[in-house]
């Protein structure tokens, strides 16, 4: 699976509509997202991305991966309140969305997954 990126119009398309968070949130993926809220100059994203394309294919089928550029989306960037990147967005099929500091190695990012997203 290739990693998804999101624009503001595909975000509300596949994922929510973001201006409702965190209190009219309506998922509307049809399995688990985790949406990584990125920049392409960010040393720590760079870091974290080749893990999440291992992941995605690793999960493929049962969890759906995104990316969002900050710098591309200050709209999104301002509606999460994201101050520093990367930063993960969880979403479960049901329930409210969670946010977690992206800097973290492949073992604790699957942690992550499998506990807060497929569990």
């Amino acid at each position: 699976m290739k990693i998804e990126d999101l624009n503001k119009d595909s975000f509300v398309e596949k994922v929510a509509d973001f201006k409702g968070y965190p209190d009219q949130w309506e998922f509307k993926g049809d399995k688990p997202c985790l949406v990584d809220f990125h920049a392409p100059w960010c040393i720590y994203c760079k870091a974290l991305s080749p893990i999440l394309d291992q992941l995605a294919k690793e999960y493929e089928g049962r969890l759906d991966i995104y990316k969002v550029d900050v710098d591309q989306e200050p709209e999104l960037e301002s509606a999460f309140n994201i101050r520093t990147i990367p930063n993960l967005l969880l979403c479960t099929k049901d329930g409210k969305p969670t946010m977690q500091l992206g800097t973290m190695n492949k073992a604790q990012l699957k942690e992550l997954i499998e506990t807060s997203l497929l569990s």
